[in-house]
């Protein structure tokens, strides 16, 4: 079975941000790459996306409904829901994630 794949708006803004901010400080070339390889991550998803792991920030709140693959440095989180899967996050896992995750998926 072939899942959906859905970008929520701010993962989709957050994978603008990455490319736009790549092709600025560094060539649109890079900016490609980076951008194919994350779609080549998003179509791993649509295959299996129960592959990932729960984020060990959210584990150690006892949050198990969303799953984490690599393009490193950049974590991708999403949620499955029957046949899609949300993609909520795309960041460089080398900012301060647990504020990140706290503000994007747990603030009310």
């Amino acid at each position: 079975m072939t899942f959906e794949v859905i970008l929520t708006a701010d993962a989709a803004r957050d994978l603008a941000d990455i490319v736009d901010f790549i092709a600025a400080r560094d060539a649109p070339d890079k900016a490609q790459h980076v951008l194919d390889r994350i779609e080549r991550a998003f179509a791993g998803l649509a295959e299996n996306p129960e592959r990932g792991a729960h984020p060990r920030e959210l584990l150690s709140l006892g949050i198990r409904e969303y799953r984490e693959v690599f393009f490193k440095p950049y974590r991708i989180l999403y949620q499955v829901a029957e046949t899609r899967v949300m993609v909520m996050l795309i960041a460089d896992g080398r900012r301060d994630m647990q504020t990140l995750l706290q503000r994007r998926l747990l603030a009310p």
